[in-house]
């Protein structure tokens, strides 16, 4: 072993056999950990690669885990079963598709076909989609999926209009997939499940197949993952969950924390390994992370320490609304990134909810701040992307409708949505996909012979494209597809828009390229033809296109600042971090307080966003927010209570107004307990008191500044009139929950 290891990382690596629940706290060395005991099994214990079943989160922590223990072991590890769930349930659906009614050349449905689909299923049942919107449908089809419920058992428990509609949709659903020979991402991890109950035979193959089974952030498993596991280890119980309860932060989308938390019970005689020395942080950021964490009443309990005593204070920024936030935060991390020789690719900036990155990104525009947004569109969410990628799609899966339904007029073949529709309705009444319906368009009653030879084209060019490039690479398959289509003359149409997407196009063709470089060696366990599959290098690659993540994804400058949401920075970690909008009402979020378990999330939310920082963090809240469209007054997040007064330092960016307030407006608001005695939580003394006054300078965002002349009204009738700097716009009569007002004092 090459790696350092403490002595509790030591006996995680070396733990001889059986269930291991191993508690890693944020900064631990968990993949450390993980990495290094996939290579002693391998190095020390002569485990084969093959044998080993490893599953983790996202695509990136796979493909760093594989790197590391290669580089461990001075070799790939030529056969290891390592990757998120839903990639190693394709590997294992495209070895057992037969037996469960699909082809191995199945598609792999992302959120918008699916969408989609659930779409013309409505219609096809005369439900308005309007009415019936799809993705509140899917989305409670698939929480449904997630939770394992049936059809009959989702419609039986059903309590609005909508669920009953949902029901019935997720009833037509399965055999809808199945005659497009395709899966949604819950089916990936079902119907393992499904081969597993209706094939016993084939369960006991699985469980041989695997010696070890590793399952990496175990606190965010939903009950159809968690029942994987341990069936595939049910026989060996070589099963080691790493994890942390306190991060246990995706029950919105089927995890559930009380996996993690019954682990010993459901695997008698576990061994259980803490791991409280955190590499990361510096002692005062831990301190306000425990602080905060230590408040939840359901957890295992730990309490993280670190060698590196002391610190800077952590900086707690009251600004006057959002704007003022981002305009002090985009000025201060200037300022670090020249005077402390910061990077501002070592900084990010977190926040609750994906709207609050506007504010931030006009303020950084503004200093010329470089910065990253990640979680916005994906690459492989575009548009040109998924064209060319749905006609890769039909050569490895010519029933796939709707890729079939996505590429038929692109470019345009001058078919309308009214003959579209006439096709879908024969292939409805035929029992056949799209691409053999078209095959046939010559048979359907009522079409205009253009367009009748229209289809037929369609489906002459898509059988002479399956001919030539199915076992093409990927590659070579899409340059010579979107040559044969004409795609790029059609993208030129478009001006310069074009030209930028048609180079986002020749992007996806060097990253197949790529990819398929180190793909060939991917399956080669020596096991035989069932266990290698028969899956083509375009079906490989088109699973690995459908399973990237938003997360796996940025735009924007990579040696700029970080934005992300705090979901989305799990597992990250940057020198500095300022987690933004500490304020009740968004983090918290408001209806968290009103559901099962929500607080103790979001308070583990907030946890996941201070243990991120390495030598600096930043904490901000605004006094008013727009929210929903309007201006609205703000308190501190009830979170920052829980911070040690010693571990801070205040600023602020507004005038001190009446301490005494405080009493007033907190102390009959919120029983939960006093603030911190040296926090400035200033405040107004009623929620209606005028917040302007005649003579004070003022900024409008659109406007300019200008100076308050009279102030009347009170709450939400608050009125002011300015007059702007500006001559030829004068004198304004504003309504302020809407005017976007902001004073023109000096940050502090």
């Amino acid at each position: 072993m090459t790696l350092p290891l403490n002595p509790t990382q030591e006996a995680a690596v070396r733990h001889p056999g059986g269930p291991l629940l191993v508690l890693a706290g944020a900064g631990s060395g968990k993949t450390r950990v993980l990495t290094a005991r996939i290579a002693h099994l391998i190095q020390e214990r002569g485990v084969a690669p093959s044998r080993i079943f490893a599953v983790t989160f996202t695509n990136k922590a796979a493909g760093e885990m594989r790197a590391r223990v290669g580089a461990l072991l001075g070799a790939d590890p030529r056969g290891l079963w390592i990757g998120t769930f839903h990639s190693l349930s394709a590997r294992l659906l495209r070895r057992e598709a037969a037996h469960l009614g699909f082809g191995s050349n199945f598609t792999i449905y992302d959120q918008d076909d699916s969408e989609a689909l659930v779409k013309r299923l409505l219609e096809q049942r005369g439900h308005s989609p309007k009415a019936n919107p799809p993705r509140a449908i899917h989305a409670i089809i698939s929480g449904a999926k997630n939770r394992m419920l049936l059809p009959e058992e989702l419609g039986a428990s059903a309590e609005s209009p909508l669920e009953r509609v949902a029901a019935e949709i997720y009833a037509l659903l399965g055999p809808a997939l199945k005659q497009a020979n395709a899966m949604d991402f819950d089916d990936l991890l079902l119907l393992p499940l499904t081969l597993f109950a209706e094939h016993a035979e084939r369960l006991v193959y699985w469980q041989r197949r695997f010696d070890h089974v590793l399952v990496d952030e175990f606190q965010d498993t939903n009950a159809a993952q968690y029942r994987l596991v341990r069936q595939l280890a049910a026989q060996h119980t070589n099963l080691c969950v790493v994890g942390d309860d306190d991060q246990a932060i995706y029950g919105w989308r089927g995890a559930d924390v009380r996996h993690m938390l019954s682990f010993q019970r459901d695997f008698p005689g576990t061994t259980l390994i803490k791991l409280e020395q955190n590499y990361r942080s510096t002692q005062v950021i831990l301190d306000a992370a425990n602080g905060v964490i230590a408040e939840n009443a359901r957890r295992l309990g730990k309490t993280l320490f670190t060698a590196q005593q002391g610190g800077e204070p952590v900086t707690l920024l009251t600004a006057a609304d959002e704007r003022d936030e981002a305009e002090w935060l985009a000025a201060e991390l200037a300022r670090r990134a020249a005077a402390d020789d910061v990077p501002y690719e070592g900084m990010a900036v977190l926040y609750r909810t994906n709207a609050q990155s506007r504010p931030l990104e006009e303020a950084f525009r503004f200093r010329g701040i470089p910065y990253r947004l990640v979680g916005a569109v994906s690459f492989y969410e575009r548009r040109e992307v998924k064209d060319v990628l749905a006609y890769l799609r039909l050569i490895a899966n010519p029933a796939d409708d709707q890729a079939f339904l996505r590429v038929v007029n692109v470019p345009r073949r001058g078919i309308g949505d009214a003959s579209l529709a006439q096709l879908v309705r024969a292939a409805t009444q035929w029992k056949q996909s799209l691409f053999e319906t078209a095959r046939a368009a010559g048979r359907i009653p009522d079409l205009r012979p253009n367009v009748r030879d229209a289809f037929a084209g369609v489906a002459r060019l898509l059988e002479d494209l399956r001919a030539r490039y199915a076992q093409a690479d990927p590659a070579t398959a899409l340059e010579q597809t979107i040559a044969a289509v004409a795609y790029p003359q059609y993208l030129a149409e478009e001006g310069p828009e074009g030209i930028e997407r048609l180079e986002n196009v020749q992007e996806l063709i060097a990253g197949a390229a790529q990819w398929a470089e180190t793909a060939e060696d991917e399956d080669g366990t020596g096991d035989g033809a069932e266990e290698t599959g028969a899956t083509s290098l375009i079906e490989r690659y088109l699973t690995q296109a459908a399973l990237v993540t938003s997360a796996d994804q940025g735009q924007g400058d990579p040696t700029g600042v970080t934005l992300m949401t705090v979901h989305m920075a799990k597992g990250l970690e940057w020198p500095v971090v300022t987690l933004g909008g500490l304020e009740d009402g968004l983090f918290p979020l408001a209806r968290a307080a009103g559901e099962p378990g929500g607080l103790e999330e979001e308070r583990r939310l907030c946890y996941v966003g201070l243990t991120r920082a390495r030598e600096k963090l930043y904490l901000s809240w605004a006094r008013t927010r727009y929210r929903n469209g309007r201006l609205e007054l703000s308190e501190p997040s009830r979170f920052l209570e829980a911070l040690p007064p010693g571990a801070l330092e205040e600023r602020s960016t507004t005038p001190t107004w009446d301490r005494g307030a405080r009493a007033s407006r907190r102390g009959g608001a919120r029983a939960r307990g006093a603030a911190p005695a040296d926090l400035d939580w200033d405040v107004e003394v009623s929620q209606d008191a005028p917040r302007y006054t005649a003579g004070e300078r003022v900024r409008h965002r659109k406007f300019g500044s200008g100076v308050v002349r009279t102030v009347s009204g009170a709450g939400r009738d608050l009125k002011v009139t300015v007059e702007f700097d500006d001559r030829e716009i004068g004198t304004k009569h504003l309504l302020v929950a809407y005017a976007g007002l902001e004073r023109e004092w000096e940050s502090a």
